[in-house]
């Protein structure tokens, strides 16, 4: 085994002991990277020679200081405060009665409108965890009321909530983005019809259940004071409807039809949902500081982690981790498909223990420019391996969607029932996975005609 294996493997093990042991991830990460920097100047002293020399320390601080003054990564601020303030606007709860009464006959007609609600919200803010609190708050009473299956109801809202991971402004695209090297317009028309495409896998699988199984997805209105007037009915859904699409067409519009860059329209749409409250009349100053800090300390958290990352994989460069990791891939006895698919069920299994931003930030800026060195599309991989992260906020044990709706559903609800009800839409995630392997074009298409 040579030096540089050794001093990678070191890094790995270190990294991992620390993240077992409970500490926060990002200061897990930094302080590796600044240990082993540390020992990268050291270790030369004593005759022992480390691929990148001297000054691991400055190799550091500079990749902090450049990830400071990196332009791609304003908006992940902006659209987290998009999400913030788009969930005090109540969009929700109104799209939620005007849906589910449009869709009283249709088998599984209130588990649909989750469905939808949850791309409506997945398109308009971006941040999964304001999505799925608010969908299990809004939507689990109104299943339970329904007498829908309860792994069921908890499988559909968890699913629902995760689809802004996917579909644009998703934070997550943006610092793939980032690290990887590759225009966020290009990631986010990329992601736009794989994300529509999984809504449906689900709303197809939802009208399966209800049509075999029809005590599972009951026929019903989320309130039982809600007429069935169809004309009052889809009046109220245009209403509920116009605020977040005007917003999601203020803000991908303007991307897609290049009138402003993803930094530019975060900006629109923070204005925009800014806006949406204060015409609902919820825009106060305690909701605008409460929202403000929100934003703030999520975006610290989400920049922590970032600056940890940087600085662990700045190191892990300067031992040779970047050689490394490409021969043991080139050394896998697989065609270039089967080396793509052993990286996609690697970072399939390393959902189940590490989250999104870990797997973003280290592993594929790692293995992404070799799998693409063998001819792939670097759009077509990250929108593969983007897909495959999705599972991660559903795949135990720490699936971050997961405790999102145990924290927001009743108390009677278990963790078993829970689990049990995301099992299937893993399954389907992982459907929408194969169907994005096999046709690149469902990825590729829309940001080929844009260009």
């Amino acid at each position: 085994m040579t030096q540089d294996v050794i001093f990678v493997i070191a890094m790995f093990a270190a990294f991992a002991a620390g993240l077992f042991a409970g500490y926060p991830v990002a200061f897990v990460l930094g302080g590796v990277g600044v240990l082993f920097a540390l020992l990268g100047d050291v270790l030369p002293m004593f005759g022992i020679k480390v691929l990148a020399g001297t000054n691991f320390i400055g190799f550091a601080t500079d990749r902090i200081f450049s990830t400071l003054s990196n332009y791609s990564l304003v908006p992940i601020a902006m659209f987290v405060f998009m999400g913030y303030m788009l969930e005090r606007s109540g969009v929700a709860e109104r799209l939620l009665a005007a849906m589910s009464r449009i869709m009283r006959n249709v088998p599984g007609g209130l588990g649909l409108a989750v469905v939808m609600i949850g791309l409506v919200l997945a398109a308009s803010t971006g941040i999964i965890g304001a999505s799925v609190i608010l969908l299990a708050t809004v939507a689990l009473p109104a299943l339970n009321r329904a007498g829908y299956d309860i792994p069921l109801g908890l499988g559909t809202v968890a699913a629902s909530g995760c689809l802004g991971i996917l579909i644009p402004p998703s934070i997550m695209l943006i610092v793939m983005g980032d690290q990887l090297r590759l225009s966020v317009g290009d990631l986010f028309m990329a992601a736009v019809i794989p994300g529509a495409m999984l809504a449906l896998l689900y709303t197809v699988y939802i009208v399966a259940v209800a049509t075999l199984r029809p005590s599972a997805a009951p026929r019903g209105r989320a309130r039982p004071e809600d007429t069935a007037d169809d004309i009052g009915a889809a009046y109220e859904l245009l209403r509920a409807l116009a605020p977040p699409v005007a917003l999601m067409l203020a803000v991908l519009g303007s991307i897609f039809f290049g009138i402003a860059s993803p930094t530019e329209a975060s900006g629109v749409g923070a204005l925009g949902a800014t806006i949406l409250a204060a015409i609902d009349r919820r825009l106060t100053w305690t909701t605008l500081r409460e929202v403000s800090e929100a934003t703030g300390r999520t975006t610290a958290f989400l920049f922590a982690l970032i600056f940890g990352a940087s600085c662990f994989s700045v190191v892990l460069r300067g031992y040779g981790g970047d050689e490394v990791i490409e021969g043991s891939l080139s050394a896998l006895p697989f065609p270039p498909e089967g080396i793509l698919a052993v990286v996609l069920l690697t970072v399939f299994l390393l959902g189940f223990v590490l989250d999104w931003m870990e797997i973003v930030l280290i592993i594929a800026p790692l293995t992404v420019p070799v799998v693409v060195s063998f001819g792939f599309d670097p759009v077509w991989v990250a929108m593969l391996m983007a897909i495959c992260l999705q599972t991660s906020f559903l795949t135990p044990p720490v699936g971050m969607a997961l405790f999102y709706v145990k924290s927001a559903a009743p108390s009677e609800v278990t963790t078993g029932q829970i689990y049990r009800g995301i099992i299937p839409f893993v399954i389907l995630q992982l459907i929408g996975l194969t169907l994005v392997w096999f046709f690149p074009q469902i990825a590729l298409w829309l940001p080929e005609i844009a260009y």
